[in-house]
C-alpha cells in the first residue's frame, strides 16, 4: 500500500499506520542500543582477550562501518522488496549475530557476531527514518521524527545503563542473551503488525557499486583503525587507505553514470539537503567516540565499576525523553535554525568540558557533561536531518536517508578510529606519568579534538541552517 500523500493535503496517520511506525521504532530502538550496549564492557573485554584499546574499540567501530556499507544498499532494499519481507530478512540475522556474540570462544568471532547484526541493523536503521517521512505530510513530519527520536535518544543511552547492571552481576555474554529474545518478540509482533508501506520500483542492483562502496568504507575505516597500532606510516595502512580513497572516488563517478544508481547522488543538488547531511556528519563525528573513552576513562581513570559507568551515562536517556519531542514541536512550528543552532552550542560546550577533566574529576561531574552532551546532540540532529528530508521529494526520501545515514555511520566510525589513534598516541607518550595520569591525558586530547569538530559544526550551521522547514 501507498501511505505517501501531497504536502498540500494534511491528514491524521490512522491507527494502523502508527501501529507500523511502532513497529520499526522497536526495531530500530534494538539496532542502535546495540552501537553502545557494549561500551561498559570494552575494558573488561581488552583483559579477557587481551586486545589493546586500538583493537577493542572494532567492537563499536565495526558495527558502524556495517552499519555504513549496507545503509546505501538500504534505499535499492526498500524500493525492491515489501516493508514485511525486508524487516522479517534483517531481524532474523540481528538475531542469528546476537546469539553468536553470546556463544563466540575469541575475539574474532565476537566481531563475526558483530558484523551479523550490524548488518541486520544497517537495514532496520533507515526504515525507521524512511516509514514514518512516508505516512505523515511534511507539516508533522518534526513531531513524528521527534516521537521517534525518543528511542533513538534512548537507546544509546541506555544501552550502557542495562549492559553495566548485567555484565557486573553476570557478565558479557548473559547481555547477549537478554537481548535475544527481545528481538524474537519485535519479529513475532511484526508478523502480526507491520504492513507494507511505499511502492516498490523493481530496481537493477548494480554488484561493482555494491563491491566499490564496500571496498572504499571498508578500506578507510581499517586503515585508520590500524593506524593506532600499526603506525601511520606502515605500508599496509597507506595501501587499504589509499585504496579505500580511489574505490570511493570511482563509486562516486560510477553513481553518476548509472541509469539506476545504487545512491541518487543527486539529492545532494539541494543545497539544503547537502548542508543537512553535512551537519549530521559531523555531529556523529564529535560524539560517536563518546561510547569508546568515557567507559575507559571511568573505569581505568577514576576506578568505576561497569554499573557507575552505566549510570554516569544514563541521564542522557532522561534527557531524550524530553528533549526529542519538543525538539519536533519546536521545528514544526518554527523550523529548524535556532534549535539546530542551540543544540550544537551545548553540545559542543560539554565537549570541551570533557578536554578538562582529569583523575580529580567526581562521577557527578562526568555525568552532567554526558548529559548536556547528549541533550545538545540530540537538540541539532533531528531537526538538522528533518529539515534536509523536507526538501526532497517521496521518490527520493529513501536514497536522501542512505546517503545521510552512510555520512552519520561512516563518519562515526572513521571519527572514532581517529580519535582512538589520538588518544592512543597521548597516553603513550606520557607513560612515564603512569598509567593513570597517562590515560587521563589521552582521554582530554580525543575530546579536545571533539570539541574542535563540534565548534566547527556550530559554524556551519549559523551560515547554512535557516528558519524555514522546506526550502526547495
Amino acid at each position: 500500500m501507498s501511505s505517501s500523500s501531497p504536502s498540500n493535503n494534511v491528514r491524521k496517520a490512522t491507527r494502523h499506520e502508527i501501529m507500523v511506525v511502532g513497529v520499526v521504532i522497536a526495531g530500530a530502538f534494538l539496532a542502535i542500543l546495540n552501537q553502545t550496549v557494549l561500551a561498559p564492557a570494552l575494558p573488561g573485554l581488552m583483559e579477557t582477550f587481551q586486545v589493546n584499546a586500538g583493537t577493542a574499540q572494532w567492537v563499536t567501530s565495526i558495527y558502524m562501518l556495517v552499519n555504513g556499507i549496507m545503509v546505501p544498499i538500504s534505499a535499492y532494499l526498500i524500493d525492491k522488496f515489501p516493508t514485511r519481507k525486508l524487516f522479517f530478512a534483517s531481524m532474523g540475522v540481528f538475531i542469528a549475530g546476537t546469539v553468536l556474540c553470546a556463544m563466540a570462544p575469541n575475539f574474532e568471532l565476537l566481531i563475526l557476531g558483530r558484523i551479523l547484526q550490524a548488518a541486520g541493523a544497517g537495514v532496520q536503521m533507515p526504515l525507521v527514518a524512511v516509514v514514518p517521512m512516508l505516512i505523515f505530510p511534511p507539516e508533522k513530519r518534526g513531531t513524528a521524527m521527534g516521537m521517534a527520536g525518543i528511542v533513538m535518544s534512548v537507546a544509546p543511552a541506555a544501552g550502557p545503563v542495562v549492559a553495566g547492571m548485567i555484565i557486573d552481576s553476570m557478565g558479557w555474554r548473559a547481555m547477549f542473551w537478554s537481548i535475544a529474545p527481545l528481538g524474537v518478540i519485535v519479529l513475532v509482533a511484526s508478523v502480526f503488525l507491520l504492513s507494507n508501506v511505499g511502492e516498490l520500483k523493481n530496481p537493477r542492483l548494480d554488484m561493482p557499486s555494491v563491491l566499490l562502496s564496500t571496498v572504499a568504507f571498508g578500506g578507510l575505516l581499517y586503515g585508520f583503525s590500524s593506524a593506532s597500532s600499526l603506525g601511520w606510516t606502515n605500508p599496509i595502512v597507506i595501501a587499504v587507505i589509499v585504496v579505500g580513497a580511489v574505490c570511493l572516488v570511482l563509486f562516486v563517478r560510477r553513481q553518476k553514470t548509472l541509469d539506476e544508481p545504487l545512491l541518487q547522488l543527486a539529492t545532494l543538488k539541494s543545497d539544503v539537503f547537502a548542508s543537512s547531511a553535512i551537519i549530521v556528519t559531523l555531529i556523529n563525528c564529535a560524539a560517536a567516540v563518546t561510547n569508546v573513552t568515557l567507559p575507559i576513562f571511568l573505569q581505568n581513570v577514576l576506578g568505576a565499576s561497569a554499573l557507575e559507568t552505566g549510570m554516569v551515562m544514563m541521564p542522557a536517556a532522561a534527557v531524550g525523553i524530553i528533549i526529542s519531542p519538543l525538539s519536533g514541536v519546536i521545528f514544526d512550528k518554527f523550523g529548524p535554525r535556532w534549535i539546530t543552532v542551540g543544540g550544537l552550542a551545548l553540545m559542543s560546550a560539554a565537549l570541551f568540558g570533557f578536554s578538562r577533566i582529569g583523575s580529580g574529576t567526581t562521577l557527578l561531574v562526568a555525568a552532567v557533561l554526558c548529559t548536556c552532551m547528549a541533550a545538545g546532540q540530540t537538540m541539532a540532529n533531528m531537526p538538522a536531518n528533518t529539515w534536509g528530508i523536507n526538501a526532497l521529494s517521496n521518490d527520493m526520501i529513501a536514497h536522501g536517508n542512505a546517503i545521510s545515514n552512510t555520512g552519520r555511520q561512516v563518519g562515526g566510525a572513521i571519527s572514532t578510529a581517529l580519535i582512538v589513534t589520538v588518544m592512543t598516541m597521548v597516553t603513550s607518550a606520557n607513560a612515564s606519568s603512569g598509567l593513570v595520569e597517562s590515560t587521563a591525558l589521552g582521554v582530554q586530547a580525543a575530546y579536545g579534538v571533539c570539541a574542535l569538530v563540534g565548534a566547527a559544526t556550530l559554524v556551519f550551521a549559523i551560515v547554512k541552517v535557516r528558519s524555514k522547514k522546506k526550502e526547495a
